[in-house]
Formats: C-alpha cells, structure tokens, sequence
C-alpha cells in the first residue's frame, strides 16, 4: 500500500525542511518517493533537488498541455519533485493552485503509479480550502502536523486540528521542530494528549541543518553521519511504523488560552 502523508503547520515552522529530510531518508531505503509542494513559495523541494523546479501553475500559463516530465523533476536518490505554485502576491487565490496541480497529476495518472509514499507539504494557517484539498480529496490518508512550543505554532496546530476533524480526517501525530522554548517538549507532549494524539518524533534546532540548506541539500544528504540526520532518520521511522491515528479533538480558543498560560505560570 502506497503511504500517503499531508503534513501540515503554521508558515515557516520548518514543514518543508521536514518534509525534504524525510523523503530523503526513505529514498536512500530505496522507497519510490513523491513530493509535492502545496506552497505558494514553492520551497518545497529545492534541497531535494538542488535549486527551485518549475512550479505546475508557471507551467499550465506557458504550456497548456506539458508532459510528465515538464512537471515532476527527479532529486535525491530518485526522489519526485513537484510543486503546485500559485499566484504572484495579492493576486488571487493560492489554494486554487493546489487544487490545479492535484488534477493535473492525476490526468497525467501520477497516483496509478508504482509508488512508496506520497508526501504533501501543506501551508497551514492560511483559511482557504484549496490548501484542504490533499485530505478532502482523498489524497492523503494521514495527517501530521509541524509544532514547535511557541504560542502561534501551536494555535496554528490547533486550528489545523479543528479541520483535520471536520474533515474526518486520520490523525498520525504531532512532529516536534524544536525552537529552543522554555519547556517545549512538555508543553507539546501535552499539546498532543489535549487533542487526543502523540508525538510521533523530535528534531532539535541546530546550525547543521541551516548550513546543509544553504547549500540546498538536506542535512540527510549533506551530514549523513551527523546527529542531526540520525534524528530525521528515527523520524522517518516513527512514521513509518506508527499504527497509531485519530480523529482529533480541537481546544475551543479559551481552553488553549488557558493550557498555554499555565505554563507561562509554572516555576
């Protein structure tokens, strides 16, 4: 069975650098890997790559009927690398390219094909339905969502739970992206049981993987002896072995008003 992940999380909390990471240790397994970038920034797959691919969106305004090959690139051990795009700043809708780039995929008959795991990296407090359509769809059959212990990371999270349930949505964990906050892992080990889940891994903040970025590889490609990497490797793991999911049970905004601050007023 093809394994199918949307991971979402509050912009700029680390979903593509985890994503990227991720997929590259399942394709040095030799698993047949599919990433797609669900992000108007298109970000997704430059480590994976090597540089920015052309986005599905750019594409269709350029070549109304383009090949599979001007659409998905091959990085990293074969890794597949698309990216949805969307429209410039302040104009349009960027969910709209999501749902552009999922149709066109599966025209092309993407998803028939002989595939490990499909991964979606998707923008998570944004409220448009495009950027829902991975799990409405029925793309992907399993959630994780990106946090690190800070305030609007886990509000973002908490509203990604609130979808995830409307939805109907499998739940798979929480994957914890350290920033270096006065008791984070408790705060998102607690986090995690509130809404009815666990944390299904923790990668702790480190200069390695920034330096490993801006040579646009991974830091699983660029350092893959390095503590870092084990950590992404132990990740990749977890998630694939983890059988554990749920439909998830949202905070209402005064009861995570509440569980947050009681941290702020522990010693």
């Amino acid at each position: 069975m093809i394994k199918k992940i949307a991971i979402y999380g509050k912009g700029g909390i680390g979903k593509s650098t985890t994503v990227a990471n991720l997929t590259a240790v399942w394709g040095s397994k030799d698993l047949n890997c599919l990433v797609i970038g669900c992000d108007p920034k298109a970000d997704t797959t430059r480590t994976l790559y090597g540089e920015r691919i052309p986005t599905i969106v750019h594409t269709l305004k350029e070549n109304r009927s383009p090949e599979r090959d001007d659409l998905i690139f091959k990085g990293f051990k074969g890794i597949q690398c698309v990216e949805s795009g969307g429209p410039e700043p302040g104009v349009g809708c960027a969910g709209r390219g999501v749902i552009v780039a999922m149709k066109r995929l599966e025209k092309l008959g993407v998803f028939d094909e002989d595939l490990d795991v499909v991964v979606y990296d998707v923008l998570g407090d944004v409220v448009c339905g495009g950027f829902s359509v991975p799990l409405r769809e029925k793309y992907a059959d399993e959630v994780l969502i990106v946090t690190s212990g800070e305030y609007m990371a886990l509000y973002a999270a908490n509203n990604i739970v609130r979808g995830v349930k409307k939805l109907k949505g499998n739940l798979s964990g929480i994957i914890l992206n350290c920033r270096n906050v006065d008791r984070e892992e408790e705060i998102v080990n607690d986090f995690a049981k509130k809404i009815g889940t666990h944390v299904v891994g923790t990668i702790h903040r480190s200069n390695l993987i920034q330096d490993a970025e801006l040579n646009a590889k991974t830091v699983v490609e660029k350092y893959p002896e390095s503590d870092e990497a084990q950590e992404y490797k132990n990740l990749a793991s977890s998630i694939m072995h983890n059988q554990t999911t749920s439909t998830p049970e949202p905070m209402d905004d005064e009861e995570f008003e509440k569980f947050f601050k009681t941290y702020l007023t522990k010693n």
